[in-house]
């Protein structure tokens, strides 16, 4: 197995544990915000969701998020190109959700489109090109998908079972 193809099947289990994680969840449990500390549910899905979509299309492939290019960031009424980073926890409260069906719209073209970049991407780019993500610097094209997607995405399924779980909800089943 070579490194694209451990990036294509992390990134694809990842967005798998991902969608199981908030599957049949309303907005209520999604804005739920537990008392013990922590985002909501949702603020962290929509900061992993929204991190994916800039670097994969904007940073990466210099082309408009799906973000903007779908209205999203219109349709909730959330900033057109935050994803979280740096707010303060009243700023992370006043992330809320309440059409649910259209974010799952949004997830599954974020994924669909990071899919279809892997399966155009040259392995042999991975690390002598440079990006730079703000505002961590820069660093290989590799290091940029697995430690801001990859790894990243890993720890927000961590936080969205948290929430679940306070919430009486269960946690994922493999």
């Amino acid at each position: 197995m070579d490194q694209l193809e451990i990036m294509r099947r992390g990134l694809d289990e990842m967005h798998r544990l991902l969608d199981r994680a908030v599957d049949g969840m309303t907005a209520e449990q999604f804005n739920f915000r537990p008392a013990e500390g922590g985002v909501s549910a949702f603020f962290s899905l929509w900061h992993y969701v929204r991190t994916e979509d800039n670097i994969v299309n904007f940073v990466v492939q210099r082309k408009s998020t799906v973000w903007l290019d779908g209205g999203y960031d219109t349709h909730f009424a959330l900033h057109r190109t935050g994803q979280g980073t740096g707010m303060t926890a009243a700023e992370a409260e006043a992330v809320r959700i309440a059409d649910v069906a259209r974010w799952a719209e949004y997830q599954a073209r974020v994924w669909s489109g990071t899919t279809e970049y892997l399966a155009t991407l040259d392995p042999a780019e991975f690390e002598p090109r440079r990006v730079t993500i703000r505002p961590v610097g820069e660093m290989s094209l590799w290091d940029g998908l697995w430690s801001m997607c990859l790894s990243h995405g890993y720890r927000h399924v961590g936080e969205i079972e948290f929430a679940r779980g306070v919430q009486g909800l269960g946690g994922l089943t493999i």
